[in-house]
């Protein structure tokens, strides 16, 4: 009884605020409705608003974007979906509405009576939605017709067509999991789009890496959108079970999807706002003239590799991380693995696994996390627990969505002081070890580390234990002088021998692949990607709000950069796919703030 008379309360009061909010919305008085945001509030947008991802911190920068919008949007049709909740102190509800353009959903947390955070995001585009469930297309004209054109003979056709005859709408660079799970977005909304995949087959991204890489994420953080991992699916995915899984449903959502081929180079048509992008395709030039160019060449740019003093003296083998492959032509040796993040660990695992000798070589502290801790306390939504509280991965992404980034460090920081307490052991035998521990600058841990630098940071599954007990062995704390002929000279005197150098370094921010293909110029004036500007190390301000120039208008028109591990690329995908459909049917498309 207590629950519902609670349940009650927290609902009336987040329907009251609703209300009044929506009242001062259709008058189009920016200040009342500014006025019912507490002192250090923030509203988080996905398209819905304001074109854009943005996220707006006070109630001056409430009240000047709804001044700036109201007259185009025309929010109305707010209503609560479901019943609002109360934990300490904060009432949570979640909501519908609609505005011109779009249906929408959303959640508002209340303290004191004023809302703390508010979240709307775009569920989708009146008059341009999904055609699914009761308006899903019949497949057949139940009828006898001498000219009939089977589903196979017409996909022939539209695949032999778009490229050639016909112009795609939008052309997609990079054809892993961001590419194809975007382009399965674009298709739904019925965007003609090509993607370009370098290689010979889709999931050939995964299956290129070395032999022993699995998904540190577990499946119910993974799945792809429209078609789950089935119930029986492993925990963890094996990088070649990813592959094919990649490469089924490249072909069962009926991407165009061009293998083997290349972007080498592209320009934009300010006169035309079109896009002139050549492609080689299997040995084959050609031109697409596409509207919409979207880079989803991973999560990040090209490789980066460190100056080595000495390198050229060296007689082994030096290779950055993006070429390692398998570890067996190294068994025997020795292996000095610079870097100690997550693909450091990695590839130490697989030189260890083939019988090298290997030494890790830490430059600077890393973040470590043991697997099965990270898999019962920081994924309380992606689970099979979640599940059965009705948590579904729809839910679990919007759930996580809605909090502003500028409020997660406060939340990290409280889960990381119990991760260290639970493990205190583990973290204690592996400091002995000589191996340098930290937790971010601002002891937040794992996640705002991805967010802010994308690096720094190891999910343990099994490289800590070999740590420990000596068998990978580790310098740290001491730059490299020099290379020699057989090995590598710290400044703190030691040496080691290595056989080969195995460089996992990191790679460049995204907008360098822009000025590889197409120019130095339009790469500075769009700039980094990802980041949040939170002025640690590696991430300096301005402060941003949400990632720099991700599934959101950048500085080029036209131009759009998508990306992220599985999880991100599942849920940002739908919001890139809708602001490219609004702009292919010529709807308004205001982009309120900066852009990128």
């Amino acid at each position: 009884m207590l629950d519902t008379a609670a349940a009650k309360s927290a609902t009336a009061e987040a329907d009251a605020w609703l209300e009044g909010f929506a009242r001062a919305l259709d008058q189009r008085d920016a200040d009342a409705a500014a006025s019912m945001f507490g002192e250090n509030c923030y509203w988080r947008d996905l398209i819905a608003f304001t074109w854009n991802i943005r996220t707006l911190e006070g109630r001056e920068a409430i009240r000047d974007m709804l001044a700036a919008t109201l007259e185009t949007v025309c929010p109305r049709a707010w209503r609560l979906s479901g019943e609002a909740t109360a934990e300490h102190g904060t009432v949570e509800a979640w909501f519908t509405f609609e505005t011109q353009a779009a249906r929408g959903e959303g959640c508002l947390r209340l303290r004191d009576g004023k809302c703390r955070t508010f979240f709307t995001a775009v569920s989708e585009l009146k008059g341009f939605e999904e055609r699914k469930g009761p308006s899903r297309p019949l497949g057949v004209k139940h009828r006898a017709d001498r000219d009939r054109e089977t589903w196979a003979e017409a996909r022939r056709r539209e695949q032999s067509e778009l490229g050639t005859a016909t112009q795609p709408y939008c052309v997609v660079i990079g054809g892993g999991q961001g590419g194809i799970m975007l382009g399965a977005r674009l298709k739904q909304l019925g965007v003609p789009t090509i993607i370009l995949e370098k290689n010979a087959r889709a999931g050939d991204s995964w299956r290129n890496r070395y032999r022993s890489l699995v998904l540190h994420d577990p499946v119910w953080y993974d799945h792809l959108p429209y078609i789950p991992f089935p119930d029986h699916w492993p925990v963890f995915t094996p990088k070649d079970k990813m592959g094919d899984w990649l490469e089924m449903y490249a072909r069962v959502m009926e991407l165009d999807y061009w293998t083997s081929s290349a972007c080498t180079a592209a320009a934009y048509d300010d006169a035309k706002g079109e896009w002139t992008v050549e492609v080689d395709r299997d040995g084959e030039r050609m031109t697409l003239r596409p509207k919409q160019l979207v880079f989803a060449t991973g999560a990040y740019g090209p490789p980066r590799m460190i100056d080595l003093p000495g390198a050229e003296t060296f007689k082994g083998e030096i290779l950055h991380s993006s070429r390692y492959a398998d570890g067996s032509r190294f068994r025997g040796k020795a292996c000095a693995v610079i870097g100690a993040a997550s693909s450091g660990h990695d590839v130490s695992v697989d030189l260890w696994e083939a019988g090298a000798k290997v030494t890790m070589i830490q430059r600077s502290p890393t973040t470590v996390v043991k697997s099965d801790t990270l898999m019962e306390m920081g994924f309380d939504t992606y689970s099979e627990a979640a599940l059965a509280r009705g948590i579904d991965v729809d839910r679990a992404d919007m759930l996580s969505a809605s909090v502003p980034f500028a409020l997660m460090p406060e939340g990290q920081k409280r889960l990381y002081d119990r991760i260290r307490a639970r493990d205190a052991d583990f973290y204690d035998r592996l400091a002995r070890s000589g191996f340098a521990i930290d937790f971010g600058e601002d002891e937040t841990g794992l996640l705002m580390k991805a967010l802010r630098t994308g690096s720094g940071y190891y999910i343990d599954v099994g490289a800590s234990d070999l740590i420990i007990d000596g068998e990978i062995e580790v310098v740290s704390g001491a730059g490299i002088e020099t290379l020699t002929p057989g090995g590598i000279v710290f400044e703190d005197g030691r040496e080691i021998e290595a056989d080969a150098i195995i460089a996992c370094t990191g790679y460049q921010s995204m907008h360098e692949t822009v000025a590889e293909l197409v120019s130095r110029e339009v790469a500075d004036r769009v700039g980094p990607c990802w980041g949040l500007g939170s002025g640690v190390k590696g991430d300096p301000g301005p402060w941003k709000g949400d990632p720099r120039n991700m599934w959101k208008p950048t500085a080029q028109e036209g131009l759009w950069f998508h990306g992220g591990n599985l999880a991100l690329s599942r849920f940002y995908s739908k919001f890139v796919a809708m602001q490219i459909k609004a702009r292919m049917e010529r709807l308004p498309t205001p982009v309120y703030g900066p852009r990128g």
